[in-house]
């Protein structure tokens, strides 16, 4: 539930209610322990069900587009679908090689995205995220260190690594990031009452193109155009960790490709925000 209006600058709170699985999982929890005092002989049974619902748990972290653990932007609004928008989201910036040639490519094309931003590469490189803003992008919480164990962090270690991104960001950008995407794609169960503290949506994507473990263009383009409609949500890496046999960042060889496919299908990329809310802010 969102309890004040949307605002730029200052932060937005939602009302976290948890998901049903959520739900059913702390009802779970609560029956176990009241059926292992009122009968102790059947506490195994118990302990089975509890383990059962944790391994459940488990599996849904790595199911990235799912809504079982709460509230999930795989595709856009369906009045910016109407409106022919898709939105390209950038994960793992700024890099200081690849994120300005990525913002040139995206000038050329008049299309405007979506940055998912780590918060300690935005605090090392902060005129690249402002540039980004200057040219009419949004500047996202993708967590402070891009830690590959994320989902595994408790409440604490969850809360710090999104606060202190938020935190980053918003004084670098001047704008309060509005949506998170969790590293690696994968989403903690514990994750969404720290994004309700913060204000924050979760992202998933619609379609991806493998870019920051694949190394062949043609395939990551195939993966991102086969079936795309407008509404897409689409997910790439600003990101010089993978490169082509050439040398040359998947990304940059993937994009121009991309954007003028984009353009042939009458699809027009911009920012979550100006999506979801009808404001790049």
């Amino acid at each position: 539930m969102l309890l004040n209006p949307v605002n730029p600058v200052n932060p937005v709170y939602y009302r976290w209610r948890p998901a049903a699985v959520i739900r059913a999982s702390f009802a779970l929890h609560a029956a176990a322990v009241v059926a292992a005092v009122i009968a102790p002989a059947h506490w195994p049974w118990a302990l089975a069900a509890v383990a059962g619902n944790h391994l459940f748990l488990f599996g849904a972290v790595f199911w990235p587009r799912a809504r079982l653990l709460g509230p999930n932007l795989s595709r856009l609004p369906a009045a910016a679908a109407l409106r022919n928008e898709v939105c390209l989201t950038f994960d793992d910036g700024p890099d200081p090689e690849v994120t300005p040639r990525v913002l040139d490519l995206l000038d050329r094309h008049h299309a405007k995205a979506s940055f998912f931003c780590v918060g300690a590469r935005a605090a090392m490189f902060p005129e690249i995220v402002k540039e980004a803003v200057r040219r009419g992008h949004s500047i996202e919480n993708h967590s402070q260190r891009h830690s590959w164990v994320f989902a595994c962090y408790g409440m604490r270690g969850l809360r710090r690594e999104v606060e202190e991104a938020q935190q980053a960001l918003a004084a670098i950008s001047g704008r309060r990031p509005s949506f998170f995407r969790a590293p690696v794609g994968l989403r903690s169960p514990l994750l969404d009452p720290v994004l309700a503290a913060c204000g924050l949506r979760y992202v998933s994507w619609t379609r991806r193109g493998l870019d920051g473990i694949s190394r062949d263009p043609v395939r990551v383009l195939r993966r991102l155009t086969r079936g795309i409609a407008a509404g897409d949500v689409l997910m790439l890496h600003d990101s010089a960790r993978t490169r082509t046999p050439g040398g040359e960042p998947v990304v940059l060889a993937v994009l121009p490709a991309l954007l003028e496919q984009l353009a042939a299908a009458g699809l027009r990329s911009v920012p979550l925000p100006a999506a979801c809310d009808g404001s790049t802010g």
